[in-house]
């Protein structure tokens, strides 16, 4: 389902678009009520049986938009109850950060094998002779069917049916939570147990009905911009091909000038200093300290390491991320500056979110979000006129790599090899959550010792998070070009490298 785009991209970027230009043009914000009208216009309904159900929606997606609680079904108010409280730069949005929007849901069935009308009704019935659990039954017929209460959903009747006629049936956003946090409320619609979520977003992005949010910030920075505070931009390296073949990155500095942005930085600058504080900790630690080293760069990954494997947590690396180690860069400079994350990531907000980090970074928006402020400002890249002193890129290759899953591992596992080459460097590499759980897991036998571990929560690394616009395939291309145009390739060549005691103290 990634990198389709359908009507439920368009929801979500109608959504920020309206409450980036809402926040821009200031005013009375009451009028966020009709915007629902003008998201979801005209008399019929598109998308469902409902047009009230459509903006009803739309309502509760453009208030998680604004940093707003969602509301119980049974509470009715108007869409702008609580804005003027939300529009204060210094606002930060209450937990929880992912949300499903209940009437939104369609109450998939969480987990189901069924036989559909292709079943042939063959003498041999393999799909019963391996059952496991005497659950297929047999009719007059001679087709099968599935007794519910006995299926343990093996899913072996599926592999052996010769006609594909079994299939199974698995609520999207619960397939790609790799937390098993998603379970049914007691109108069998989606819930999250939040004491397992880490936020990674994969069930946002995930969902065909649109009915997951995160909250956002957008409104937030939008006033913080508006009220005269320097603001500078952190952009992952995850940016790249984002916002079309136009926007080079000298014209997306320039196009954030344009948004209100004082400055824009790239992030890759902390993944290089990143990547040598944890070749060093490698070097340093394993096999003398700890049998193996995990990499901290994803919030998710190490969230979940923690929640299911509390006995590894000091054996994930305590550097800080690239996100925190950019940002403390900057304010080094820029003491009174807001600094703002740009990245692919809903589990990012999170992180900000900790009271360790909030003093560091400020804001955090997605890509997609900032898109959403491009088009509020009418921001066509293909108009922009690039200044060459506008490119804002000095990370290396090494730095840039961190986008793509394997990056970071790649670029630490480099630096060992320059800093000791005689240094083996055994690395293993979670894809998702469900692969890291399982690479923990052998972990835990004692099967990688001795291993430079990496985990990231999206499938295919951050060009995957959920705040992403473009395929992760094509995004994870655009990176690998943009990694050959790097002028320095190992992260020890940069020249921030040596600044980690600058943001350490």
């Amino acid at each position: 389902m990634r990198g389709i785009h359908s009507v439920v991209d368009d929801i979500r970027r109608n959504v920020f678009t309206e409450v980036a230009r809402l926040a821009y043009e200031g005013g009375d914000y009451s009028r966020i009520d009709l915007l629902p009208y003008k998201i979801v216009p005209g008399e019929e309904a598109r998308y469902r049986h409902d047009i009230f159900l459509e903006r009803a929606i739309v309502t509760e997606r453009l208030r998680l938009a604004c940093g707003l609680p969602l509301r119980p079904v049974s509470v009715h108010a108007p869409a702008s109850d609580g804005i003027e409280e939300a529009a204060l730069p210094e606002k930060y949005y209450e937990p929880p950060l992912i949300n499903i929007i209940p009437f939104a849901c369609n109450a998939c069935p969480p987990k189901e094998i069924r036989v559909s009308s292709n079943c042939q009704g063959c003498l041999s019935h393999p799909c019963q002779a391996v059952c496991p659990r005497d659950a297929i039954v047999i009719g007059k017929d001679g087709k099968s069917s599935i007794d519910q209460s006995k299926c343990i959903k093996c899913g072996k009747c599926q592999k052996e049916c010769p006609y594909n006629a079994i299939s199974k049936l698995e609520r999207p956003c619960a397939a790609a939570c790799g937390m098993d946090a998603i379970g049914s409320d007691e109108f069998g619609r989606a819930k999250i147990d939040y004491d397992r979520c880490v936020s990674c977003g994969m069930c946002l992005v995930n969902c065909p009905f649109a009915a997951i949010a995160d909250k956002s910030q957008i409104f937030q920075l939008i006033h913080a911009i508006k009220s005269g505070d320097e603001v500078i931009a952190c952009v992952a390296p995850a940016f790249v091909g984002q916002f079309g073949k136009d926007a080079t990155p000298a014209k997306l500095k320039a196009a954030m000038r344009i948004l209100g942005f004082a400055d824009t930085v790239e992030v890759a600058i902390g993944a290089d200093m990143c990547t040598v504080e944890e070749a060093h900790d490698f070097l340093e630690k394993v096999p003398k300290e700890q049998p193996f080293m995990a990499t901290s760069c994803c919030p998710a990954w190490s969230m979940m390491a923690k929640k299911y494997f509390p006995q590894f947590k000091d054996y994930i690396s305590m550097a800080m991320t690239p996100m925190v180690l950019t940002a403390r860069l900057v304010k080094k400079e820029h003491p009174k500056a807001k600094i703002v994350f740009v990245g692919p990531c809903a589990a990012k907000k999170l992180e900000a979110s900790r009271r360790t980090v909030r003093s560091d970074v400020d804001f955090v928006l997605t890509f997609e979000e900032l898109q959403g402020m491009f088009d509020a400002k009418e921001i066509d890249f293909t108009q922009i006129q690039a200044d060459p002193d506008d490119d804002f890129t000095a990370g290396t290759a090494a730095g840039r790599g961190f986008a793509v899953g394997g990056g970071v591992a790649a670029a630490v596992a480099e630096a060992i090899r320059h800093i000791d080459p005689d240094r083996e460097v055994k690395v293993d590499y979670g894809d998702g959550l469900k692969e890291c759980r399982k690479m923990l897991m052998l972990a835990k036998a004692g099967k990688r010792d001795g291993y430079l571990l990496e985990g990231m929560g999206c499938p295919g690394g951050c060009v995957a998070g959920a705040g992403t616009i473009r395929s992760v395939h094509d995004a994870a291309m655009d990176v690998q070009v943009y990694k050959t145009e790097a002028e320095k390739q190992s992260a020890l060549e940069s020249e921030y490298a040596d600044r980690l005691k600058d943001v350490e103290e």
